[in-house]
């Protein structure tokens, strides 16, 4: 019986290699990926069944990622693996298309189950955060998640960015735009978050996990 594909995505590299030993017996491991760019372009060249991802990587963030392969590859499943116990986090998650979330300090075994439960097209979502993440739904409570979704796609690539402290000449090489196109992002952000300074827009992007601390 040919085994699911699976790609990971964890910038933390002792941490990944010690997933490819964990799942490396009921899965093929095609690639091991360090940031959220160097995902996307694996995702396009490996076509996997099935991705582990973590949220904070550099470059692009492992939801920004998702949403981005999920519009191109809508069949290939994601299950995010953080220490983000956040319901706001997982909810985002869902959002971009995720088919499970489960927290780094969980049993391995729950990891192996949820990579199952999506490759069935069932959603799964670890039982530490489960309960927390429905009451947030039923009271809707997710404002500042819907908030930053309100944004485009390039604005969060060029948040990020900005967070991890690239100049506007830097980002504007990364994503192949004009400094002058940085810079307009960066004040529209400004504008449309009701955020007065640059620091507080780098804050802003941490809180709502774009970018690591």
């Amino acid at each position: 019986m040919t085994k699911p594909r699976l790609l990971i995505a964890d910038d933390h590299i002792i941490f990944a290699e010690g997933l490819k030993r964990l799942l490396n017996a009921d899965f093929d491991i095609v690639g091991v990926v360090a940031d959220g760019r160097e995902l996307v372009s694996a995702a396009e060249k490996l076509r996997p069944d099935v991705m582990v991802v973590d949220i904070s990587m550099p470059m692009l963030n492992g939801i920004e990622a998702v949403r981005q392969i999920k519009k191109v590859h809508p069949e290939i499943k994601v299950v995010f693996l953080t220490m983000h116990p956040d319901v706001a986090y997982a909810a985002s998650a869902f959002k971009a298309g995720a088919s499970g979330y489960v927290l780094k300090h969980s049993a391995p075994d729950e990891l192996i189950t949820a990579i199952r439960e999506g490759l069935k097209g069932r959603t799964y979502v670890t039982p530490l955060i489960a309960g927390k993440l429905l009451h947030s739904y039923e009271s809707g409570s997710h404002s500042e998640v819907d908030k930053v979704l309100s944004l485009t796609s390039r604005q969060r690539e060029v948040l990020q960015l900005l967070a991890e402290g690239r100049s506007a000449k830097e980002i504007a090489a990364i994503l192949n735009i004009s400094t002058k196109t940085v810079e307009y992002h960066k004040y529209r952000m400004m504008e449309d978050l009701s955020i007065k300074t640059a620091a507080e827009l780098t804050r802003y992007a941490v809180k709502q996990g774009i970018a690591e601390p």
